[in-house]
């Protein structure tokens, strides 16, 4: 039986400047680390670049729990700028 091991989703991150983002990629921890992730991530930076997409853009966690994240993202020429993103709940 086919069965979903993981799902990558796209979208325009700022259209002026011709960014597109991964928003969402997940991998079912069964079966990590095979390269799904990887094939997932190169899926979605060619649909972004076939979209007229000049700059991809990422988000993940910086925690012990998202380092394959990291991986996947790093080995796939994505590349970790030093931002500082603050949030407050109000």
């Amino acid at each position: 039986a086919d069965v979903v091991v993981g799902f990558v989703s796209i979208g325009v991150f700022d259209a002026e400047r011709s960014m597109g983002e991964i928003s969402m990629l997940a991998v079912d921890p069964d079966y990590q680390g095979g390269g799904i992730g990887t094939a997932l991530t190169e899926f979605a930076l060619d649909r972004l670049k076939d979209s007229g997409m000049k700059v991809a853009v990422v988000e993940t966690g910086g925690d012990p729990g998202h380092a394959a994240a990291r991986r996947t993202y790093e080995k796939a020429g994505l590349v970790l700028l030093p931002i500082a993103r603050y949030f407050k709940n109000l």
